[in-house]
Parts: structure tokens; C-alpha cells; sequence
């Protein structure tokens, strides 16, 4: 049967049985839309990930999980097979690959808009290959040259993340003297390797890196002066879902805000980055950070609407 079916209690119905959906073109980058800031959707198909490492760690439950997060708005589903947390051991690339290839080809078959989160050229490639539409290069300055090379070829949007060092030294590695101004010099010298790659202006999306070598107040005062990465001309793309700095913020009693609690703290920062022009929003729980892009888009200045 040519069909996909989605998984149960996703979408419209709710029926316990699966919903056979017939499959449908792949969203396109250039249709999505540009009244609001968008949402894109976090989905670790990881067994080890900060916040819901195991939850999808299957082909079968990480389709489910991303199904439910397209019907339920996102504008683009991040799909990543290896965790890059602080700390976090780095897995192999035909492993990373098992991980994410099925899911990604399901989810394009949907209609879903895909990134793929690596830091692989060659699962970026083969990602595209499966109907990835855009490249979500988290390793900033310790790209492999070939992924430059791969975006240039594709022409795919291309998302270059701050982060010094890797999963293992990042931490140590937050010495900065204005954290603002050092991290756009940091992706002004990478986006000079694109450039020279042959990657075009257009491709380029900033991510400022929020917890990638960076501390709690380094964090924050990112948050506060995303002006600076937007003057460098490229979208710029938040991505502070369930971080520790916002479980830092909530502590109580000693202890920390675990993931799961974090949901309306990174809501918040939904709303205050679509106010102040983030092209995007990085986050695992979609509606909240959907209605949050949306109500700043209301509240924008140049907004229009009934009196």
C-alpha cells in the first residue's frame, strides 16, 4: 500500500489504530513561512542524549515521536544519531547513519521538512541523499573540511554552531573577553572557510552555540545581544531548549531543574528571540515554543492586524 502510516494518537485522529496517511511532496526550505519565527524540532534518535536520551532511541518509537511533533506544527524536524553533550562519547558513523537514515526517509515521505544534526560530512551527504533538506553542522570550529565542501556542493541551507573544542574539552574552554563580539569574530573566521569553499552568503544560518563551551552567564548574555550575530548578515538560529543554564535558573531547594522541568523557561526564551528576530527556534517541546513564535509575531512592532 502506498501509504505511510503514522503512529498512534498523532494528528488529527486519535484513533488507537495506526492513521494511514498517503504520503505527500517534502516541505520545501524556501515555502516555509516568514510571518513568525519558526520551530524547529529536536529529535534524538540517541540512547543518551542530555534531556530524553532512550526515548527514541528505535527507528519505530523516533518516527512516532517525529510524526507527532510535524502534526503538531513544527516547521522543521532536526533529527540527530549521536549525542553532543558535554561529556558525550562519540559514536561511529555507519552506527550514526542506522540511527538516522530510516527515520529522516520516513519523516521526507510524510511531507516533513528534515535537517540532519551531525557533525559527519558523510552522514550529511547520505542525509541529503535521504531527503534532508538542511545541514546542522554543530561542531563549529572543528568541522571536518569536508563538510564545507558538501554544503557548497549542495547548496543545502547550511547551520554553523559556535562551539570550541568537543564534547570532551568544551567545558573547559570558556574564556572569552566579551563573549558576544568573540563568538561572532569565532564564526566570522569559520564563514571565511565556507566562503572559501565556495558556500554563498545566503546558505549561512549562525547558531550562537548556547551551553557549547560557553557558561551560565555567558549563556545569558548571548541571549541578550543576539543583535550582534544578526548585523553579520546571515538567519540566526536559537537553540537553548532544556539547557543546564536554564536548569541552573530554576534551581530549588540546591538542586537543579531537571530536563523534563525546563519546558516553560525555554518557551520563554522562544518568545523573547522571536521578538528580537531569531530566524528559528531550536526546542524539544513544539506547542509551547509554536505559540510563544506566535504571539511575538503579534506583538512585534511592525505587526498588523484587527483593532
Amino acid at each position: 500500500m502506498d501509504s505511510l502510516a503514522a503512529a498512534p494518537g498523532t494528528g488529527p485522529a486519535t484513533s488507537p489504530l495506526p492513521v494511514l496517511r498517503k504520503p505527500r511532496p517534502a516541505a520545501k526550505f524556501k515555502d516555509l513561512p516568514t510571518d513568525r519565527t519558526l520551530v524547529m524540532a529536536i529529535l534524538n534518535v540517541t540512547p543518551d542524549s542530555f534531556s530524553d536520551g532512550g526515548k527514541h532511541a528505535t527507528a519505530d518509537t523516533a518516527i512516532a515521536a517525529g510524526l507527532r511533533m510535524f502534526y503538531g506544527g513544527a516547521d522543521i524536524i532536526d533529527v540527530g544519531g549521536e549525542s553532543t553533550r558535554p561529556g558525550a562519547v562519540e559514536v561511529g558513523v555507519e552506527e550514526e547513519q542506522r540511527r538516522v537514515l530510516p527515520v529522516i526517509q520516513a519523516l521526507v515521505k510524510a511531507g516533513a521538512l528534515v535537517s540532519i544534526d551531525t557533525t559527519h560530512a558523510a552522514t550529511a551527504a547520505a542525509a541529503l541523499e535521504a531527503g534532508a533538506a538542511i545541514i546542522n553542522d554543530v561542531s563549529g570550529l572543528t568541522m571536518e573540511p569536508e563538510m564545507a565542501e558538501l554544503a557548497a556542493r549542495s547548496r543545502v541551507p547550511y547551520i554553523l554552531t559556535h562551539r570550541r573544542g568537543n564534547a570532551s574539552t568544551m567545558d573547559s574552554l570558556t574564556e572569552y573577553g566579551n563573549v558576544a563580539d568573540d563568538v561572532a569574530a569565532e564564526l566570522a573566521g569559520v564563514r571565511d572557510k565556507l566562503y572559501a569553499a565556495g558556500v554563498a552568503p545566503e546558505q549561512i544560518i549562525l547558531d550562537p552555540g548556547l551551553g557549547f563551551s560557553k557558561t551560565d552567564v555567558q549563556n545569558w548574555e548571548l541571549l541578550r545581544r543576539l543583535d550582534v550575530l544578526q548585523a553579520m548578515g546571515h538567519k540566526v538560529l536559537v537553540a537553548a531548549s532544556r539547557k543546564r543554564f536554564l536548569g541552573s535558573l530554576l534551581t530549588e531547594s540546591g538542586k537543579a531543574a531537571p530536563p523534563a522541568e525546563r519546558d516553560a523557561a525555554s518557551a520563554a526564551v522562544t518568545a523573547i528571540s522571536a521578538y528580537r528576530g531569531a530566524w528559528a527556534v531550536r526546542v524539544h517541546d513544539v506547542g509551547p515554543s509554536l505559540d510563544a513564535a506566535k504571539v511575538a509575531a503579534r506583538m512585534a512592532p511592525a505587526a498588523t492586524g484587527p483593532n
